[in-house]
């Protein structure tokens, strides 16, 4: 939980002030109750995930961009494995979308171990950043 860049994020406001804005978002449609069993389990809507799936993808790529200043030569990425498919896709159209080939040697091992619908997205995304001229690449 400590890796999380949004734990405790409201740790300064009292427990009325925090499920206050708990009912807000299932208010306005971002969150829905379910049950397992006798458990309530706050879940995504439609309209809830896709900012979700936005404000994560964005959380991998930085994460990306840290593997690569860490100096490592070898990505293990099977924390991706097994997650939300629109998720990824997302994840990799913005790594394609930056031009920036310096995700290369991440994408390269992901490509390894993942699904084959992910690899051939992979193996396209990989196409297009050694094809384009280097965008401000750091």
């Amino acid at each position: 939980m400590h890796k999380s860049p949004v734990y405790g994020y409201y740790k300064q406001l009292s427990i009325e002030e925090i499920l206050a804005k708990i009912d807000w978002v299932i208010i306005n449609g971002y969150l829905r109750i379910e049950y397992d069993y006798r458990l309530p389990l706050l879940v995504y809507t439609g309209k809830g995930w896709e900012i979700e799936k936005d404000t994560y993808s964005d959380e991998l790529l930085r994460g990306f961009d840290k593997m690569l200043e860490s100096g490592c030569s070898f990505f293990n990425m099977s924390y991706l494995k097994d997650r939300n498919r629109e998720l990824i896709l997302m994840l990799l159209d913005k790594v394609e979308t930056t031009g920036n080939r310096k995700y290369l040697p991440i994408l390269e091992s992901w490509e390894l171990i993942d699904y084959k619908k992910v690899r051939e997205r992979i193996g396209k995304v990989t196409a297009h950043l050694k094809q384009h001229k280097p965008k401000n690449e750091s």
